[in-house]
């Protein structure tokens, strides 16, 4: 389905190789997780293999067409959802759409039954026939995908495909993405999140300073599912053993103070001594507390600090909603 052979890449006036002796090959019917930190090469290499990028070394073969020597029907059997929503924003979402099936020759009538189908998947019936300017974040990040799909590619590329979306949004995604290997097709993603990856893929590669370092099986490997986070740490050198020996004992433990700790603390803020453990009423007249009206008053600049912020995000949250509402209304007859 895919196959990346030695592939290097490097931009302009820099010395260093975003992506350094890269080699991948994907099978039909498997969804393959492509991991690595922020900079570590995962968006250019998918930009290689899509054909937006050029490339200085080695060969990218999707569905058995050379990218560089047959890149159209290489691109022919690629859908490709980028990590920002990189549309034509003075279209309406079926405008784009359907300019996207004319490029990959997609007959009317099979584009329409398609549209229908994603359109009441994302929830976007309402919406389709409005500027996608108009969109929200989540809503543009619906409409890349359904462009993606409407020519039904044998290669699905997704770079962060889950970003800025609803729930069940995200979950009609990863549906979809099951559905689509379950006809033999190959999905290749992107993703920070190790959880869903983990649960999601059937293999998983990890990319660091632009060298693959490793590539191994999840499906039906639990060792390797439950070993995913350690070794993705471990690879690209943010591993630290006490995020992970000490995190059980702290799930474990009421990690948070007494009182009794918190009136000693107090007490020895003060500079007084106080029994807290008799009489633990009573109010000791002769502790004067010197730096008590500061703290109070940086309280009080904190908590008018936080009303003002939840002041101006619930008239954000206001305008948003009118936003969505208004844009969600079905258009008038003329």
């Amino acid at each position: 389905m895919l196959t990346i052979k030695h592939l290097v890449k490097r931009y302009p006036h820099s010395d260093r190789k975003a992506v350094d002796d890269i080699n991948i090959e994907l099978r039909p019917g498997e969804i393959f997780g492509f991991l690595g930190q922020n900079g570590a090469g995962k968006s250019t290499t998918i930009k290689c293999l899509t054909g937006i990028l050029p490339f200085d070394e080695g060969s990218i073969e999707v569905c058995g067409y050379d990218l560089a020597k047959d890149p159209i029907n290489a691109k022919y059997n690629i859908g490709y959802v980028p990590d920002n929503h990189s549309v034509y924003e003075k279209l309406t979402g079926v405008e784009y759409v359907n300019y996207v099936a004319d490029l990959y020759r997609v007959p009317t009538d099979i584009r329409k039954e398609r549209l229908e189908k994603y359109l009441k998947i994302f929830k976007l019936e309402a919406a389709a026939n409005r500027q996608i300017k108009s969109y929200s974040h989540g809503m543009k990040q619906k409409i890349c995908i359904i462009a993606a799909l409407i020519h039904e590619p044998k290669l699905w590329v997704l770079d962060e495909p889950m970003m800025g979306l609803d729930p069940q949004s995200t979950a009609e995604i990863i549906a979809h993405m099951r559905e689509h290997c379950a006809k033999g097709n190959t999905v290749f993603f992107s993703s920070h999140n190790l959880d869903l990856v983990k649960k999601l893929c059937h293999r998983v590669a990890i990319i660091n300073q632009g060298k693959l370092i490793d590539t191994f099986d999840l499906k039906d490997n639990p060792e390797n599912q439950e070993n995913l986070e350690v070794r993705f740490f471990k690879i690209t050198g943010t591993y630290e053993k006490r995020l992970f020996d000490d995190y059980c004992a702290q799930e474990m433990s009421d990690v948070r103070p007494d009182e009794k700790t918190q009136e000693i603390d107090y007490a020895s803020k003060v500079g007084e001594s106080v029994d807290v453990t008799e009489n633990k009423d009573a109010k000791n007249e002769n502790i004067e507390a010197p730096c008590a009206e500061p703290e109070k008053k940086k309280e009080s600049k904190l908590k008018n600090l936080f009303r003002k912020k939840d002041k101006a995000a619930k008239a954000e949250t206001v305008e948003n909603a009118e936003k969505d509402a208004e844009i969600t209304k079905e258009p008038n007859e003329d």
